[in-house]
């Protein structure tokens, strides 16, 4: 193949099939999600937050919420390099500022949570770019995407079917 050349087109395999419709069947539990997220991303800056729900979603292998928030972060103006080089942060941080990547690290250590806490430097990173009122919006809108992404892989949402603003 030259570089001018594009490969055969070939066929996909099929979407695999939702195991339920949880928003349907619990619309309580959806709307209490939807309020807690409104209420953490008042004070998130949405670029910040557009990240940070890639990074949750890539760490929980959500491929829903991963479409989603990919497809509304590009809308917004997000570059795609930094939505790409998002899971290799560490050895990309000059695409990011440093509020950034506290709030990455932050998202990381909470969604993770592998030594049961949030290590105490990583913590101090983000309440050194935070301030208080801002740092318990950014823990609630990773408390609420990390909620979100459990939904999305426990009931295996299909992802490819979102549209920005619609």
């Amino acid at each position: 193949m030259t570089t001018n050349d594009t490969p055969a087109e070939t066929e996909h395999l099929p979407e695999h099939t939702q195991r339920l419709d949880w928003m349907k069947l619990a619309p309580e539990v959806y709307k209490a999600l939807i309020r807690l997220d409104t209420a953490a991303r008042r004070g998130v800056e949405p670029a910040l937050l557009n990240l940070v729900k890639i990074r949750a979603s890539q760490i929980n292998h959500c491929a829903f919420c991963l479409d989603m928030h990919s497809k509304d972060a590009l809308a917004a103006g997000e570059s795609a390099t930094r939505i790409i080089q998002l899971s290799a942060w560490t050895e990309a941080k000059h695409f990011y500022t440093a509020k950034e990547i506290a709030a990455i690290e932050l998202t990381e250590a909470i969604t993770v949570l592998t030594d049961a806490f949030v290590p105490d430097e990583v913590y101090a990173k983000a309440a050194a770019e935070f301030d208080a009122t801002e740092l318990a919006h950014l823990i609630g809108a990773i408390t609420a995407i990390n909620a979100f992404n459990r939904f999305g892989v426990s009931t295996r949402m299909i992802p490819g079917h979102y549209t920005p603003g619609v």
